[in-house]
């Protein structure tokens, strides 16, 4: 009886209700905050991969091709003269990929688009003498390891085309990741992993033109 008289001011007292709900919903509020900050970025990234993308595959469609040993995978010419004029095979299981790390890559021609310039191995500021706009100039988190190309037959063109065979290209990237801003002290969440974002188009002349 005396504890329980004791104790009764301490159950009736509210001071301080406030300040524990505050410190109750405060991790709550701010993990939201920090959620929103950080998708608003992921977003922003996602938006400049895809455009960087868009512009680098029109670009590398009608420059050289990225990968090595192309005319060994893509032939120009038919094996039978005779069937020069004839249409190139509608066979997509003809295919063949520059991919991350630079494997099967032609670094001069993938530096190209990627830096702007076949010497350059890093992104340098747009108007610097001798590089072009390149697909980094969109989003400098792009690196040439972090694009894959993959070239397969479409079935357009012909034999003997002087311009070269016409080929679906895709480009991609692969383990891009971008650094998160707040979650990384929150939730341990230091980088986000962005996806794919596949790009395909028709190539057309494979050939680097003097002012591209």
């Amino acid at each position: 009886m005396v504890a329980s008289r004791f104790f009764k001011p301490f159950r009736q007292d509210e001071s301080g209700v406030a300040l524990t709900e505050a410190l109750i919903t405060f991790p709550i509020v701010l993990l939201m905050f920090a959620a929103f900050i950080e998708f608003g970025y992921a977003m922003s990234q996602w938006n400049l991969t895809v455009k960087a993308l868009q512009m680098g595959a029109r670009l590398a469609a009608v420059s050289d091709p990225l990968i090595n040993d192309f005319d060994e995978f893509f032939p120009t010419e038919a094996d039978d003269p005779l069937d020069n004029g004839d249409a190139t095979p509608n066979d997509a299981t003809i295919s063949f990929t520059c991919g991350p790390f630079r494997e099967n890559c032609n670094d001069a021609a993938l530096n190209r688009i990627v830096y702007g310039s076949t010497s350059e191995t890093s992104c340098k500021p747009r108007g610097t003498p001798g590089i072009r706009f390149a697909l980094c100039h969109v989003n400098p988190r792009i690196e040439a390891d972090n694009i894959a190309v993959t070239y397969q037959r479409s079935g357009l063109g012909y034999w003997g085309r002087p311009e070269g065979p016409v080929l679906t290209m895709r480009m991609e990237v692969r383990n891009m990741q971008t650094p998160t801003l707040l979650l990384g002290g929150l939730l341990g969440i230091d980088k986000i992993t962005l996806p794919a974002h596949p790009v395909t188009i028709t190539t057309e002349d494979l050939q680097t033109c003097s002012t591209c």
